[in-house]
């Protein structure tokens, strides 16, 4: 690997010169932008969770077996509000947003708290493969439409004592009379609705008009969770064209393909110093 000035060098000059900036994100980005699932963030969030279900952090808590619904939505209400409606767009996206405004950009990620939106990026160039906790569906995908939930998840919070929340709030499906869950992809009834698919397809048209051209794919903190959906698909956009440059910014896995080794640009420094200088 080059050393950092060279990188960040080569690196700059690849986004100055690009036509088109293709960003990947992860969830290494959010933790980078400061929305951590674990330490002061979630204990000083949760700490009665924490006291009666002994939760480490709010990534393995999301698989906690509630014993009832009322307890579940508890949780549930909290970690949708610190992460999706009581968080502003932190200022590493907002960064992110200055640094490829003036390209012809768009954003595929795997992330849920919507901080694209909030940066600034118009939702028609942005590509959440995996949900939004800004809104619930059948817990079994009984029909296809998705709900708002930032009345009810406010509703939830008021309301919530000794980490319960009143029966009623519990919310049921209005098509089966069945339960409820997040839009988040975690099991096959994910709900992928109209919007979701036009979504889909303003990304593959995206990329469609790239093949060839000079392109960045701006890599930031993606591992290997589902590699299928970002860093696979850029590795093989990179080694079709021969233009395309990857930016890969991820402390744990920076390497890529030996195919696209003269091709790649990796760092694996803190993600917000490096899009900061860029």
């Amino acid at each position: 690997m080059k050393n950092y000035q060279e990188r960040i060098k080569e690196a700059s000059e690849a986004v100055r010169s690009a036509e088109y900036i293709l960003i990947g994100a992860g969830a290494g980005l959010s933790d980078a932008a400061g929305l951590k699932y674990s330490g002061k963030r979630f204990t000083d969030r949760f700490p009665d969770f924490i006291k009666k279900y002994h939760m480490k952090d709010l990534y393995t808590s999301s698989f906690y077996n509630f014993g009832t619904m009322e307890e579940k939505w508890a949780y549930w209400s909290r970690h949708i509000a610190l992460n999706r409606f009581e968080t502003p767009a932190t200022e590493l996206y907002k960064k992110l947003y200055k640094l490829v405004q003036q390209k012809k950009h768009f954003v595929l990620t795997t992330n849920v708290e919507h901080q694209f939106s909030k940066a600034g990026f118009q939702d028609e160039k942005i590509f959440a493969t995996q949900g939004d906790y800004g809104y619930i569906q059948c817990a079994v995908g009984c029909h296809s439409k998705l709900y708002d939930d930032e009345n009810l998840v406010e509703d939830m919070l008021r309301q919530t004592k000794d980490c319960k929340i009143p029966l009623e709030l519990v919310p049921k499906c209005p098509v089966c009379g069945g339960e409820m869950d997040v839009n988040i992809r975690k099991d096959e009834h994910f709900i992928q609705d109209e919007a979701w698919y036009n979504a889909r397809d303003n990304y593959n048209t995206f990329v469609e008009k790239i093949e060839g051209k000079k392109v960045v794919l701006l890599e930031l903190g993606v591992g290997f969770n589902t590699p299928g959906i970002i860093r696979f698909p850029f590795e093989q956009m990179t080694y079709k064209n021969s233009n395309a440059t990857i930016i890969r910014l991820n402390r744990d896995y920076p390497d890529g393909l030996t195919e696209n080794k003269n091709q790649t640009i990796a760092f694996d420094e803190d993600i917000m110093e490096v899009i900061s200088i860029l």
